[in-house]
């Protein structure tokens, strides 16, 4: 079972090949970022030919389907009718890669709180609406950005419990965006999402910014993750989001230093390149 990923936008290999260079060469299962400029800018033989260098080099990729100026609930038919067709075309270049999973942004924000029943009803519709295009994908799942309150995210996933979407959490978002470390709800987040939470983007922030450092350079409180994890016995698998290949190699010494933690979730120390010694 593959456990983690490190994340690596289509549009950086790209402009150069290096980087996907250095994903084979330390044998790093990419989590693909497909984005407008993936889809409208670079053709399909391009992706092909991408996709069959990281098959033949015996590596396996997962997928973040777009979220910049996204919107799956809007309550403005020109918003969610953009939002619904510029994923639906994503999923033509996420088949290509095989994925073993897909990731997206749920992207409940307080602006609907006063319409939620209308934003769940179209978030609901927009989540079908991918899945149908492909009935068969493999998991998609969906994280938390700026939502101060996971019980909205509940009650999606809720709705959405006939088909193959579950829960992304987003540590880094949460740290920052959602004003976790200001409120310290850590553990209510977990228990909440429990059931639905099969994923993590890790990342490390100030509690401000969404920075993507490395872990254990911010000030995240990782004990207490791994501590409720551990007491609800979640395994989730997950995928590293760095920004830079410093804040890569951080995380590969975080993970080093602390393989109790790590071993929960499948992760042997062996799997960690020697480049972060």
């Amino acid at each position: 079972m593959v456990n983690y990923f490190v994340n690596l936008p289509l549009r950086y290999i790209y402009r150069d090949e290096t980087y996907l260079e250095y994903f084979i060469s330390y044998r790093i299962n990419p989590e693909l970022g497909v984005d407008a400029i993936a889809i409208d800018q670079i053709d399909e033989k391009w992706h092909r030919a991408t996709a069959n260098k990281i098959f033949n080099a015996g590596l396996v990729c997962s997928i973040h389907l777009p979220f910049h100026d996204l919107q799956p609930g809007s309550i403005d038919d020109y918003i969610l009718n953009g939002t619904r067709k510029r994923l639906l075309s994503a999923l033509k270049i996420a088949k290509i890669y095989r994925p073993k999973f897909m990731v997206a942004h749920a992207n409940f924000i307080p602006l609907y709180l006063e319409l939620f029943s209308s934003w769940l009803k179209r978030a609901v519709e927009t989540w079908e609406l991918v899945h149908n295009e492909w009935p068969d994908h493999p998991p998609l799942y969906l994280e938390n950005v700026r939502e101060y309150d996971p019980r909205p995210l509940t009650d999606l996933f809720s709705e959405l419990s006939h088909i193959n979407i579950k829960f992304c959490f987003d540590v880094g978002h949460w740290a920052s965006y959602s004003g976790g470390m200001r409120y310290k709800n850590m553990s209510l987040w977990i228990q909440t999402m429990a059931p639905y939470l099969r994923h993590m983007h890790l990342h490390d922030n100030d509690g401000v910014a969404d920075q993507h450092l490395g872990l254990g350079v911010g000030s995240i409180p990782w004990s207490e993750l791994f501590a409720g994890l551990e007491l609800l016995d979640l395994a989730p698998t997950f995928t590293l989001e760095p920004h830079t290949r410093e804040d890569l190699e951080n995380s590969w010494k975080f993970i080093k230093k602390h393989p109790s933690w790590f071993s929960r979730l499948g992760i042997k120390k062996s799997v960690v390149p020697e480049v972060c010694n």
